[in-house]
């Protein structure tokens, strides 16, 4: 199992401003910090229950999950609740630019309730004056992880994961994205570390710390929308996202072209559909498709410049052809000019499920037989009676050609 939790410190801003000592009381952190048990303790006395009141001190911090720059990630025990969680809080060198991502990172995910976005329970602030958030434990392992095993022809999880498989816990995370751009958030760091498989294969978008608020077209904007996203904030992610050791590989290689350039006033849920396709064409073939570009420079230009084709879409000896149908559908998603690519999440949520239930375009000559092939099977069930009469006629033609050709030969 993996500490995803980790993944929640990645995408940090490194911060130039201090905030002042009197910014957070002492008062207010320690009646934050110190919560005690509200619920009571059942005591039996033979056969008649009597309620103790009973308190201590609600949180038990169990162990470290996580550090990055931000600051850390603890498993805690919620003595109330009886139930683990995870807490997020700040490094104790608050600054400005830090307090400010990290109550960015909670109100969004806080506006983001659904089944595949993890989910924040509290807020508060410890007794040395450290901003925290509770959060779910998630549990299971993260995408990276299984992309990693199917790479190394691990069996079981092949058998686990066939592209029927993948594609369903793919349309998990378009369900986290549809919801978030509905909302107004793109996400901007979506990747397979941060994208969380569980235990019974629920799917879980995790690390919002890069969301925004993007700008709809003709849509001028609130005074706060203006305030909350200059450009010199936009540069500062940049920066970092080029610089951090953590993210140096990961996030650049699964930007969008239009990221990679630095537009980041401009992004718009295409951003996170080009993202998304880096992602899905790396889990369906097992590489990525800017593979064996290593440094920093060759890879921002394979972002911008290069596009896979079908006809040079990789074969992995662990596993089968990849179908070409989902060749297309990714193919399309990483489209150079954003307007090329699906227009929103919904409309690649669309098209996959038409893909799973047999409703293939034609694109080439494998779609062709493939689509031709679904409609002869979905005609036996709409039609029984016809297709076995004209599987009857055919193969009395066939047997009548096959018996002429016997009577020439003798």
């Amino acid at each position: 199992m993996t500490d995803v939790n980790q993944q929640l410190l990645d995408a940090t801003v490194v911060p130039q401003k201090s905030v002042t000592g009197d910014a957070v009381s002492a008062s207010a952190s320690t009646n934050a910090a110190r919560r005690s048990t509200v619920l009571p303790r059942l005591e039996w006395t033979g056969d008649r229950p009597r309620i103790v009141p009973f308190q201590r001190e609600r949180f038990e911090e169990l162990r470290a999950l996580g550090q990055g720059g931000m600051g850390e990630v603890v498993l805690l025990k919620d003595h109330d609740i009886e139930r683990t969680v995870a807490l997020k809080r700040l490094s104790e060198s608050q600054d400005l630019d830090r307090v400010l991502r990290f109550v960015e990172e909670i109100r969004t995910v806080g506006q983001l309730d659904h089944p595949n976005i993890v989910p924040v329970h509290d807020v508060g602030v410890d007794e040395s004056g450290r901003y925290y958030f509770l959060m779910k434990h998630l549990q299971g392992e993260t995408l990276e992880s299984i992309i990693t095993r199917l790479r190394q022809g691990d069996r079981a999880a092949h058998a686990q994961y066939p592209f029927q498989a993948r594609l369903q816990l793919f349309l998990g995370v378009l369900h986290a994205l549809s919801y978030a751009h509905r909302k107004g958030f793109i996400h901007r760091d979506l990747k397979p570390s941060n994208i969380m498989v569980g235990p019974f294969g629920e799917v879980t978008v995790m690390d919002w710390g890069l969301a925004r608020k993007y700008r709809r077209p003709g849509d001028a904007g609130s005074a706060e929308d203006k305030a909350s996203a200059p450009s010199a904030q936009g540069l500062r992610e940049s920066a970092s996202l080029l610089t951090q050791a953590g993210a140096v590989m990961g996030t650049p290689l699964y930007m969008s072209p239009e990221q990679a350039r630095g537009e980041h006033d401009s992004l718009d849920p295409r951003s996170d559909i080009y993202s998304l396709s880096a992602l899905l064409y790396e889990f369906l073939f097992l590489r990525h498709y800017l593979e064996g570009r290593e440094s920093m420079a060759d890879i921002l230009e394979g972002v911008k410049t290069v596009t896979p084709s079908v006809e040079t879409t990789p074969e992995h000896p662990a596993q089968t052809r990849v179908p070409a149908e989902l060749c297309w559908f990714v193919i399309r998603g990483l489209a150079k000019n954003p307007a090329e690519r699906y227009a929103s999440v919904d409309e690649m949520v669309e098209e996959l499920q038409s893909i799973q239930s047999g409703r293939i375009h034609v694109m080439c000559q494998r779609t062709f037989m493939k689509s031709v092939l679904h409609r002869l099977l979905r005609s036996v069930d709409q039609n029984p009676k016809v297709v076995m009469l004209g599987s009857a006629a055919v193969a009395a033609l066939i047997l009548a050609a096959f018996a002429q050709a016997l009577l020439r030969l003798f």
